[in-house]
């Protein structure tokens, strides 16, 4: 029998991209709330007691964390693997992934994008812009610098698509929506990266759902993405009241 998988979270977040990238790629279907974690309702505390997106649900069973979904989806679905065979690589790779989701998500996320959009278009606030000048000139390059000595000259980081390409892809695309580009002379290494990965058809496929929905209000979206033909649930855990608590994306 088929798998019923459930995905709580919006498809703009980099965590959630990097989830629904290795579903596609595995050939898995899904349903999808696309709801930001800022206007989950009571039920999506109770299954994210964090209040973060990606939620998994599959049955009686609910996954948190974009990480431990993934590992969950490569045992359950090894064929294509997205984790290199070798030990060694493999456990770089998640070094990678976790590098992407702690210190990439601070820069490109919670001082870029959220700043230039969630603060503007959910809670109406302006941008901390001595906070979004740092993270520009001086976060955000010095990660750059890291991530072009771990890449080969050409190709994915460890030969064939792993969850690092995935993760470095995925952190890029959000950080696209407030117009940041990796300078291609400075770190070609990454530029060539980021744009391979995201030419990808599955990130293709994702950017449509993305691109639907991208400049219009939270409120809007869902209808939006629905009379787009995306995969929703019937219903949603979203509310039109935003609230910061311990919301973030993971």
């Amino acid at each position: 029998m088929p798998s019923h998988f459930t995905i709580i979270g919006n498809y703009i977040s980099p965590y959630v991209r990097k989830v629904l990238v290795c579903m596609e790629l595995k050939g898995q279907a899904y349903e999808i709330d696309p709801i930001t974690p800022f206007v989950g309702d009571d039920r999506f505390s109770a299954l994210s007691p964090l209040r973060r997106i990606p939620v998994l649900i599959e049955g009686d069973m609910v996954l948190n964390d974009s990480s431990v979904i993934c590992q969950y989806l490569e045992d359950r679905f090894p064929t294509p693997s997205l984790y290199p065979a070798d030990i060694a690589q493999r456990a770089k790779a998640r070094w990678l992934e976790e590098y992407c989701d702690t210190h990439l998500a601070n820069v490109l996320v919670w001082k870029l994008f959220y700043q230039k959009a969630v603060l503007r278009h959910i809670f109406h606030e302006d941008a901390d812009d001595a906070m979004v000048e740092h993270a520009r000139s001086v976060e955000i390059p010095a990660a750059l610098d890291y991530l072009e000595s771990q890449l080969p000259e050409e190709g994915f980081v460890f030969g064939d698509l792993s969850i690092a390409d995935i993760s470095i892809a995925s952190y890029f695309r959000t950080a696209s929506f407030v117009r940041y580009v990796i300078d291609a002379a400075r770190w070609p290494r990454m530029a060539a990266l980021v744009a391979r990965t995201q030419a990808l058809p599955v990130f293709q496929r994702l950017a449509h759902w993305e691109d639907t929905m991208l400049r219009l209000p939270v409120t809007e979206q869902r209808a939006a993405l629905q009379a787009a033909g995306a995969p929703l649930t019937s219903w949603t855990m979203g509310t039109h009241a935003p609230r910061k608590g311990l919301a973030r994306m993971e």
